[in-house]
């Protein structure tokens, strides 16, 4: 029998698998990823001359936890521009969503490389926790570089089953918001998705967590904000990990 899982928050259920996030959940890589993201559409929007400028907002608006290109995309449609899409293996700076992603993936690998990446203390503790109970462990990102950020953080041990931005594009599922790539991860680990429990920290992951039949969606409030993720479909907002921990 899979080992159980109690929330104190939601102490009358259990709970037989945990789907994280990678990226602000697990590593505080996101904010690795923000600060790429922003040099990138600055650099871009100011060659072009494209208004109004590039701001954090619109990293959580058109961004955050979205698959790279779609992101770029969505961010670059908010100012009523259209590029086509190319393909993932365009130059970085190419003028195709794909190119321009690629100027961002660069400045991030060039960052993790030279620097590595530590968990948070408290996401840590709870993975340490679930591994030593038994729980079974996924990472769900809709970055293609989650098993490097994995490797560097010295996670990977843990997480048997990794669902990222090239299994979206290997498996042709659609990427977050939907529900799929968190379907796909518990159907890896052979458990239900209604004992799952989804652990987000992006407004388009704790809304792919409320499109599908999870048992609970936590929302990881990293900056979006506790009342927006509850809008958009977590069920709880922890500030740490740890209070995960019974």
């Amino acid at each position: 029998m899979t080992a159980q899982w109690t929330i104190p928050a939601t102490p009358d259920r259990t709970y037989a698998a945990a789907l994280f996030d990678l990226d602000g959940v697990l590593t505080p890589t996101a904010e690795v990823h923000m600060k790429a993201w922003a040099a990138m559409f600055t650099q871009y929007f100011d060659r072009h001359g494209i208004t109004p400028q590039y701001t954090d907002a619109d990293y959580f608006a058109y961004v955050d936890g979205k698959p790279r290109y779609d992101g770029v995309d969505a961010c670059l449609r908010s100012r009523g521009v259209e590029l086509p899409w190319g393909e993932p293996t365009d130059t970085a700076g190419t003028e195709t969503v794909c190119g321009i992603g690629n100027v961002k993936n660069d400045a991030f690998m060039e960052v993790l490389r030279r620097d590595g990446v530590d968990p948070y203390p408290g996401s840590l503790r709870l993975v340490l926790h679930l591994a030593h109970t038994g729980v079974p462990m996924a990472v769900v990102s809709s970055s293609r570089n989650a098993t490097e950020v994995l490797a560097a953080s010295a996670l990977s041990t843990y997480f048997p089953v990794v669902v990222d931005g090239n299994t979206v594009a290997a498996e042709g599922i659609a990427g977050k918001p939907a529900p799929d790539m968190f379907t796909l991860a518990a159907q890896r680990l052979g458990v239900e998705t209604a004992d799952a429990v989804v652990i987000e920290d992006a407004f388009s992951g704790v809304e792919a967590g409320a499109a599908g039949d999870f048992g609970l969606v936590v929302g990881v409030n990293r900056g979006a904000g506790a009342d927006e993720l509850l809008a958009r479909g977590a069920e709880i907002v922890v500030d740490d990990l740890e209070e995960l921990m019974a």
